[in-house]
This record gives structure tokens, C-alpha cells and sequence, in this order.
């Protein structure tokens, strides 16, 4: 791709959206278009501009591939455990 830089990285993502206890939690998965990922696909858990801990960032072949293998990683966490706490909310509860 002509106009990147050789260090870009340029992903094209398809949006799932988990709904969970009514809680809702987008996984997105990045196709790598430019640029090296740690796979071919993906998957990133996250709340718009909160990802999820790597532990629950997967990796995969294909978009179905990586997509069932994020789903299955998360199946038995709950939605706040997918995400780093806040420094202030840590303070606050102990």
C-alpha cells in the first residue's frame, strides 16, 4: 500500500457484539491489511475505547476461527473481569 508507512499497521475489522447479563461487550476482529499482527486475525474484546486484557485477545487463521476461539475463552468470565480495573477504583475497594 502506497501511501503507509513500512511500521503501519492497517487492520480491516468486523464488529461482534456479545450481549452478556444485559451488559453489552463488542469483539472486534482485525484482518491484517498491512503490517504484522500476532495472526492473521485478531480478536480484541472491548468496550469502544476499553480493550480487554491480553489473556482474552485471541489469535487465529480465520475470522470464524479466531471469533469461536475468543467466544470460547471467554464463555466463563464475566464482563468486568475482561478489563483492567482503574487505578481509583482499585484504591477505593481495598
Amino acid at each position: 500500500m502506497e501511501h503507509l508507512h513500512a511500521n503501519d499497521i492497517l487492520t480491516r475489522v468486523a464488529r461482534y457484539n456479545l450481549i452478556r447479563s444485559q451488559r453489552l461487550v463488542y469483539i472486534d476482529v482485525h484482518e491484517a491489511l498491512h503490517g504484522r499482527l500476532a495472526g492473521p486475525y485478531v480478536a480484541v474484546p472491548n468496550l469502544v475505547n476499553i480493550i480487554a486484557k491480553q489473556d482474552y485477545q485471541c489469535v487465529g487463521q480465520t475470522e470464524s476461527e479466531d471469533l469461536a476461539n475468543c467466544l470460547a475463552k471467554i464463555k466463563a468470565v464475566s464482563i468486568e473481569e475482561l478489563f483492567h480495573r482503574r487505578a481509583d477504583e482499585k484504591k477505593a475497594q481495598s
